[in-house]
């Protein structure tokens, strides 16, 4: 596969674990019982968004290098097939 592949797959899996780890950790203004005034009581106090991109670069790492070696395994690709 060419290089550009593997960023594209890479990137695909990426944005999937994020929207998966984005809920994570998340506490509403009506959970903490601390409301803004003209917001929504639902809105994240505190989202942690660094954390989370960090989090979803290294799982997502760890889930393409697994994609990648089952692609390649001789014996996945003759079950598969």
């Amino acid at each position: 596969m060419q290089p550009f592949t593997y960023v594209a797959i890479y990137f695909v899996v990426w944005w999937t674990v994020l929207f998966a780890v984005l809920p994570f950790g998340v506490r509403g203004q009506h959970e903490d019982g601390e409301f803004v005034q003209g917001t929504e009581p639902g809105a994240p106090v505190k989202a942690h968004l660094w954390q989370k991109v960090l989090a979803t670069t290294v799982i997502s790492a760890v889930v393409t290098v697994l994609l990648f070696w089952a692609l390649s395994n001789p014996a996945l690709q003759e079950y598969w097939s």
